[in-house]
């Protein structure tokens, strides 16, 4: 293994196809921002666009913005455009709601559409949001569905004749790990089954390809690798196939065959507009489309390129620099099952990431161990890992992780 210096990641950087894309973005001087997996940062497009949403869209076209600055077609819209970076076809993707409610929309509509079939299959870690939804949705409809969780590694002989749907997002938020979405996305057609992908931690991050691999539905979240800002709407895949037949619970005025006819009775609207529920958040949606612009604009390929030469470099900086430290390595050192994030392991894990955000280098902290560094190649510079690993080197040798101050918890890590 060659021995890696600073020089080596400048080089880099200076022949980076992706560099231009940096000046796209604001990031407050001095800063190093590795946790674009958790939030992205600030397209500088987006700042005008708020106030020509504000304060001409809203604050001069008031209500007429509806038509006038066509506000109504932006969940269809902006889906189109994501549609593009997972691999779906417009009219299968709407910009909508939260990821939550997006996932307890489809998922009920997915048993719906296999009666008879009591399971719902997903893996134990998977993130938080994911399995709680599953769990309120089994309680919900009072067992008449179950969640049943097993390991990654027995998902697929877990898929059979009772399980409806499978649920399990594409790469892990924890460890970055991805699953083989073809295979098992097969598996369970070939069971009856269906399923569903939460592509939070992959869209805009890896190469997705929803219909080349048969995918039934998606969902996604609009802040992070789309950087469509915190708390920004989700998005939901629905497979054209399924659409006619979908009956999502949430039957609200939006997602109506004819919502301005103010009828009484509810009518789906024929096609992905029938996933929709309540009123669109104009101003969130018109800055997502911001940030999804800029990567509908980038070369995927390219992108993941980057993503993964970033990875093993990063793990090599840590094999290298960071060995007599104690810390792991949780993510999978084959690039083709990361995402695009190497998350590291250390007991005193929160601390030591405290001090790291100290000295103005995000990432950011899970329990019970684990530090994320997630790498969006749109805005890090190679030169960046560098200057990451070199402050934790510092961090360790001197143990200034190890103050009262690193150590005080906050509400959110």
């Amino acid at each position: 293994m060659t021995t890696l210096t600073r020089d080596h990641f400048t080089r880099l950087d200076q022949q980076d196809s992706l560099a231009a894309f940096q000046q796209e973005f604001e990031l407050p001087a001095g800063h190093i921002y590795l946790n674009g997996n958790s939030l992205g940062v600030l397209p500088r497009a987006a700042k005008a666009r708020a106030r020509e949403v504000v304060e001409q869209e809203w604050g001069q076209g008031l209500i007429r913005s509806w038509n006038t600055a066509d506000w109504i077609s932006l969940p269809r819209r902006v889906g189109d455009k994501i549609a593009g970076l997972i691999g779906a076809d417009a009219g299968e993707v709407v910009v909508a709601d939260s990821t939550s409610v997006n996932l307890f929309k489809l998922a009920a509509a997915a048993v719906k559409l296999r009666p008879g079939r009591s399971k719902i299959l997903s893996e134990p870690g998977n993130f938080p949001t994911d399995l709680y939804i599953l769990q309120g949705l089994e309680a919900f409809m009072d067992g008449g569905v179950q969640l049943n969780t097993v390991h990654r590694d027995e998902i697929l002989p877990a898929i059979n004749e009772d399980t409806a749907l499978v649920v399990l997002t594409q790469v892990h938020y924890k460890s970055g790990s991805m699953f083989d979405m073809a295979a098992i996305t097969a598996r369970a057609h070939e069971m009856g089954a269906l399923v569903l992908w939460d592509l939070s931690h992959s869209a805009g991050a890896v190469p997705v390809a929803l219909n080349d691999v048969g995918a039934d539905f998606a969902i996604g979240c609009g802040y992070k690798y789309l950087n469509g800002g915190p708390g920004a709407p989700g998005f939901l895949f629905v497979a054209r196939r399924h659409q006619a037949q979908l009956q999502q619970p949430l039957s609200g005025w939006f997602g109506h065959a004819s919502p301005f006819q103010m009828r009484d009775d509810y009518e789906p609207a024929p096609g992905i507009e029938r996933t929709l529920c309540g009123t669109t958040p104009v101003i969130g949606a018109s800055l997502l489309e911001v940030g999804v612009d800029i990567m509908a604009s980038a070369d995927m390929a390219l992108v993941r390129e980057k993503s993964l030469q970033m990875g093993q470099l990063f793990i090599e900086l840590v094999e290298q620099r960071l060995g007599d430290y104690g810390f792991g390595i949780a993510s999978s050192k084959n690039p083709a099952l990361r995402g695009s994030q190497v998350s590291l392991t250390h007991e005193q894990g929160f601390a030591i990431m405290q001090a790291l955000i100290a000295r103005n280098i995000i990432g950011d902290f899970r329990a019970p161990d684990i530090l994320r560094f997630g790498f969006t190649p749109l805005y890090v510079r190679f030169v960046d890992l560098w200057d990451c690993v070199d402050a934790l080197v510092d961090i360790m040798a001197t143990r200034d992780w190890d103050q009262a101050v690193y150590r005080q918890l906050t509400a959110v890590t």
